[in-house]
């Protein structure tokens, strides 16, 4: 398998050289169509925040993978920042086990990370665009989505809260089991604060308010999640009418005082008072937590909540390899029967599974002493039929790689030899 993978990750270098290889797609698309030119006659790019990957499938597998970390490194002029140890490199099967693993989500920063998914499928839609994306190209990444998808429904690989503001989100649906009739005040309006409410619209939270000592901030965030609106001054009035705080604002002092919780007079006094303080230092005052009927987390129960999801996951990552393996195997299968020899075989047992069986259903027409004449001129005719194909495949090995796989395919999607294999490869 000619299969090359040029990377850097968060496995080997830190954020300040990563961040010199990372490629736009207007860069990507100038940079692909060199590749084809000059290296790989397929090849995909993509970059995130925490990794940049080249894959290239090359003729005879002999390309100096140094020339493709040099390459990369001079596209993004960062020779004096970038060093050709910070790239890794990986080929065949292990280049494309590494694949699934990130598309799996278990070569993460954060395993399970539920966008790096997403990211390559961008990476990949990109290459299509180019034509630099081939037979081959189009069936591993049509294999790692699979992997990716599978990982997600037939493991536990993303289940639990990995970041404060969903871990604060996931608290309040084990303290409510449903949040469409629930309101929630957001005190802040930073990037923590946004987070947040994203992942409460997310879980179709029924009222969001939010108070922010900047108005036109909030009105800003408010505007974004269709929330209202509560003057900073006048807040604790909203608590009348919530079942969920959280605040993340930098203040000296708690902003939120016992004495708040007991004016506040709330609308539903058996109902419970979810609170999560995500502020350094904090915003509520502790003694808050003796009060009955209110719960009150910090950030130090969401990081352990968050250590404990992170440790689940790892349990699950035996199972995804489980299933990168099963995939890693049909990839290879397939790119085996793909080669001239194996098609070869294929196509001459086909026809001559044909030949045996209208022979056999005919036979009894022929006089005994005429049914090996039968059997030499029906081998025969076969032999000639397939004998210019079969010249035809042995001569085209000299072509580029994509052609020569190309042409298999067709031979064998033609005449069916790829079985049960062959229809798992379409509607992927």
């Amino acid at each position: 398998m000619n299969l090359l993978c040029i990377g850097i990750s968060h496995h080997t270098a830190p954020l300040e050289v990563r961040e010199k290889l990372w490629f736009s797609a207007n860069e990507i698309r100038g940079i692909l169509p060199l590749l084809k030119q000059n290296y790989a006659c397929e090849s995909v790019l993509f970059s995130t925040c925490n990794r940049t990957e080249l894959y290239v499938l090359t003729d005879d597998g002999k390309i100096e993978p140094g020339l493709l970390k040099k390459f990369l490194i001079d596209k993004k002029s960062a020779a004096d920042k970038v060093q050709l140890s910070d790239l890794f490199i990986l080929t065949g099967g292990e280049a494309a086990r590494h694949l699934f693993r990130v598309s799996a989500s278990i070569d993460s920063m954060v395993i399970g990370d539920v966008q790096i998914l997403t990211q390559i499928k961008e990476g990949f839609n990109l290459a299509v665009e180019l034509g630099t994306a081939g037979i081959f190209m189009n069936r591993l990444f049509q294999l790692a989505f699979r992997v990716g998808k599978r990982a997600r429904t037939e493991t536990e690989i993303c289940e639990g809260a990995v970041s404060i503001s969903y871990a604060a989100v996931e608290l309040a649906e084990r303290i409510f089991d449903k949040l469409n009739e629930k309101t929630a005040v957001i005190i802040g309006a930073g990037e923590t604060a946004e987070l947040t409410a994203t992942h409460l619209r997310s879980k179709d939270l029924g009222k969001l308010l939010i108070t922010n000592r900047t108005y036109e901030h909030a009105c800003r965030l408010a505007s974004k999640f269709e929330a209202d609106v509560l003057p900073f001054d006048s807040w604790s009035s909203g608590l009348a009418e919530s079942d969920i705080v959280i605040s993340s604002i930098e203040t000296d002092n708690y902003i939120i005082q016992p004495a708040d919780i007991k004016k506040a007079n709330r609308r539903h006094k058996n109902v419970p008072l979810f609170m999560i303080d995500l502020g350094v230092p904090r915003n509520i005052n502790p003694d808050i937590k003796k009060m009955e009927n209110v719960f009150l987390y910090d950030l130090d129960n969401l990081d352990s909540m968050i250590s404990n999801n992170l440790k689940n996951r790892e349990k699950e990552i035996p199972k995804v390899d489980a299933i990168i393996a099963e995939v890693l195997d049909e990839l290879t299968q397939w790119y085996s029967s793909l080669e001239v020899n194996p098609t070869i075989i294929a196509l001459t047992e086909y026809m001559e599974s044909i030949r045996k069986e209208e022979l056999e259903k005919n036979i009894n027409r022929f006089d005994p002493k005429d049914r090996e004449l039968a059997e030499i001129i029906t081998k025969r005719i076969i032999n000639k039929i397939i004998h210019r194909p079969i010249i035809n495949m042995r001569n085209d090995q000299d072509k580029c790689l994509n052609d020569r796989l190309q042409k298999m395919n067709i031979i064998q999607k033609l005449f069916g030899l790829a079985g049960s294999e062959n229809k798992k490869t379409h509607g992927e």
